[in-house]
């Protein structure tokens, strides 16, 4: 491609990533906390391309020449992924991906105070860390309230699941909670849940890496909307 369309190309790219970045849309892609290199990295895109578009047009005054050869049609197609970030929010990763990875639950240094509240609100990953390892302990037979979607494994069994991430959505994996108790009598997979109960000391494990997977006492069930940021980033804070 020439230097025109290369820069219509990286401003595009740039408008793309200070469109994602301006919004929710990109926590589909990355974790929060990358928002403000997201939003530097569009502004430097836009600035190169302007800058490439100026250099150019002051070149062509100038008198110089030189001998380009025009860029193939097909290269425009390039153009088809960023149009595709701008106008299409892709789907957070569900159950499909959550059974066909094992938990990646991590024993944790350590179990702090239960937040204040009753039911006390949990993450998926902080009530997994402390019914795996810390065997209940931390909980003191206080309720809790945990939010996540639903996945089914091939008997049927309900998981409810939150994608934990360290960098971005490529490398999102899943920690699971075994649900049991007073549960809807109608289970979709990743439908969203907000899920109070309680501790129970039953464990069992991942069939695909043999991972701890913890078992909550489902006392009651609310369905929630997909939260603006469906992954969970707690191994982050």
């Amino acid at each position: 491609m020439n230097r025109q369309s290369q820069a219509a190309v990286m401003f595009l790219l740039g408008a793309a990533l200070l469109h994602a970045g301006s919004t929710d849309l990109y926590l589909r892609y990355v974790k929060g906390g990358l928002r403000p290199l997201l939003l530097a990295s569009g502004a430097v895109l836009i600035a190169a391309a302007l800058a490439t578009v100026w250099y150019e047009r002051r070149r062509g005054r100038g008198g110089g020449h030189t001998h380009e050869h025009p860029e193939p049609k097909v290269s425009w197609l390039l153009l088809l992924p960023l149009l595709a970030l701008i106008l299409v929010a892709p789907p957070a990763l569900g159950s499909y991906s959550a059974l066909r990875s094992g938990t990646a639950l991590q024993k944790p240094y350590a179990l702090g105070p239960l937040p204040a509240g009753d039911p006390a609100p949990l993450s998926v990953v902080d009530y997994a860390s402390r019914a795996a390892y810390g065997h209940g302990r931390s909980l003191h037979g206080r309720p809790v309230r945990v939010t996540g979607f639903l996945a089914l494994d091939h008997s049927g069994a309900p998981y409810l699941v939150r994608m934990a991430l360290n960098c971005c959505a490529a490398d999102a994996q899943p920690v699971k909670i075994a649900l049991t108790g007073e549960l809807p009598p109608v289970l979709r997979p990743d439908a969203w849940l907000e899920v109070t109960g309680t501790y129970t000391p039953r464990l069992t494990h991942d069939p695909v890496n043999n991972g701890p997977v913890p078992y909550l006492k489902v006392t009651s069930t609310k369905p929630v909307p997909v939260p603006h940021d469906p992954y969970d980033e707690t191994w982050n804070n």
